[in-house]
């Protein structure tokens, strides 16, 4: 049996979760069976572990904000013909104790160990503090 895995990636261009979801909603973000998916140019090395029931983290504003359970990895041919990946993921989007994250290119691998936990029932909904706030509150050791 593989190892779960998970992996991060900046959600370049959204705000908040909720412009997330609007993204994904999309017709240009989803597969033909209307899951949405990422479309990335390279082919994770480590699929087996990430379809054992690993997430995407996204990271908005600088906060890795919630996650969303990987359903699969798809071929998928541009119209330049050249071969990328489809990350298939579930549209459930579920909110994670908000951490920050600094800037990175593509995507990174995330071990289940240092992944954020999920809210607790009832906080799904609260907005993420200011990225400032945040910042100050992780330099003290509190986030």
């Amino acid at each position: 049996m593989a190892i779960k895995l998970h992996l991060q990636k900046l959600s370049v261009g959204t705000e908040n979760v909720a412009d997330l979801a609007a993204w994904q909603a999309s017709k240009r973000a989803q597969a033909p069976d209307g899951l949405p998916r990422h479309v990335t140019r390279m082919w994770p090395k480590r699929a087996d572990e990430l379809l054992s029931g690993g997430s995407i983290y996204w990271v908005v504003k600088g906060s890795l904000l919630c996650r969303q359970r990987i359903v699969r990895l798809d071929e998928y041919i541009g119209t330049d013909g050249i071969r990328r990946c489809a990350i298939v993921i579930d549209p459930a989007l579920i909110r994670v104790v908000p951490s920050l994250k600094r800037p990175f290119q593509g995507w990174r691998y995330l071990k289940p160990e240092d992944a954020p936990k999920d809210l607790p029932a009832g906080r799904e909904n609260e907005e993420a503090l200011p990225p400032s706030l945040s910042a100050a509150l992780a330099e003290i050791g509190i986030l």
